[in-house]
């Protein structure tokens, strides 16, 4: 059994990757938190916590985990200071302590248009912020796949998606289909790393995924 560290795990998609964890056969969840209150929602569940903040210290939370997932973010409607310290800075540091501490693997959740941030856009700030953190994770040597959804909803989950490197396409796809995705990447070789955007589509996730690597 492998401990996988959920980075924000009290946020939605956060919450949902700790549940489907809990279930699997292969993984024990630990869900880092940043408040001491937030530990009773993951006990009720049957998931162990640790207390960390991003914007300070959380070096603890990585001891004697195998791998990571990273599903913190401050959104696209936050200012820049907060999208500067969690999704560029924290996401750096947890980087970092990945690396230091042996880290198998370490799967982020990113967004469509990280790659090229459009200037005109209102989510500039934040998409700038994730492409700092996935190009310093591609450049770490920590063994990663990195996730780009198109648009969040809190939909039920299909299991059925798209996948590509580059989707030239706009649309939206469930948390619950993206946590499924998120951890399918836990355990697969991509070698140094991988990197894909996702959409709801007609494929299941290991059809869509690992199709990839063919192209």
């Amino acid at each position: 059994m492998e401990k996988v560290l959920i980075i924000g795990a009290n946020g939605h998609t956060g919450r949902i990757v700790a549940t489907k964890l809990k279930d699997a056969a292969s993984y024990i969840p630990v869900a880092m938190i940043r408040d001491s209150d937030q530990k009773e929602y993951f006990e009720e569940m049957g998931v162990q916590s640790c207390l960390g903040d991003l914007e300070g210290e959380f070096e603890n939370c990585c001891k004697g985990v195998d791998k990571i997932i990273f599903v913190a973010g401050s959104g696209g409607s936050t200012g820049k200071e907060k999208t500067e310290s969690v999704d560029k800075e924290g996401a750096q540091k947890s980087i970092d302590m990945a690396k230091k501490h042996g880290i198998k693997k370490y799967v982020m959740l990113s967004s469509m248009g990280a790659e090229d941030p459009d200037p005109d856009s209102k989510m500039h700030h934040y998409l700038a912020a994730k492409n700092v953190a996935d190009e310093h994770l591609k450049k770490s040597g920590v063994p990663y796949a990195i996730v780009r959804p198109g648009a969040l909803t809190h939909k039920g989950g299909t299991a059925k998606i798209k996948a590509a490197y580059k989707l030239d396409e706009q649309g939206e796809i469930s948390r619950e289909d993206v946590a499924s995705v998120l951890i399918h990447c836990l355990d697969r070789d991509y070698g140094t790393g991988l990197t894909f955007e996702i959409l709801s589509g007609d494929l299941s996730i290991h059809e869509a995924i690992e199709g990839l690597k063919q192209v």
